[in-house]
């Protein structure tokens, strides 16, 4: 078992409130202008291991390619449906105002706006999940993406280049 941070307090926080996404169940929103390069919060939630996330998949089975898993490049997972916060709600999107960034550790997650965000506006970022074997139609369409942008490739998997 792995131990699980204490929320960062943000200058600023909260920079956001929880809500209905017209886009996709709960999202978060811009509770105040936010200026680009704000770091807006932290992804948290319980650290567990790649092995005991497989064995939870899938958490909803009516829903069964949802979850709150965040992976880390130190091969860990941040399990935002457990002692998670707000960040689990942020909803994805192709052309995303806000990324993610790990620390130098590769033990924390923070969210940062990519640009100006306007109060009211819906926070994204580009999930960009990564599966193992073969990107089939079938793969693409579980994880389908309807972000709806200009540029959207239709699934939240990163596509190969």
């Amino acid at each position: 078992m792995l131990k699980t941070p204490k929320p960062t307090n943000v200058k600023g926080y909260p920079w956001h409130k929880v809500k209905r996404s017209t886009l996709h169940g709960t999202g978060i929103f811009a509770a105040k202008d936010i200026p680009a390069g704000t770091k807006i919060m932290e992804y948290v939630g319980k650290r567990i291991t790649a092995d005991e996330a497989d064995a939870m998949f899938p958490v909803n089975p009516e829903d069964p390619f949802h979850t709150f898993f965040f992976s880390l490049s130190n091969g860990n997972i941040i399990d935002g449906g457990q002692d998670g916060n707000d960040a689990r709600w942020i909803n994805h999107a192709c052309e995303p105002n806000c990324e993610t960034q790990e620390n130098n550790k590769g033990t924390r997650v923070f969210i940062y706006a990519l640009r100006d965000i306007k109060k009211g506006e819906e926070l994204f970022y580009d999930y960009h999940l990564q599966l193992e074997g073969r990107l089939t139609k079938k793969r693409k369409q579980e994880y389908l993406c309807l972000c709806g942008t200009p540029s959207c490739r239709g699934t939240m998997l990163a596509l190969k280049k």
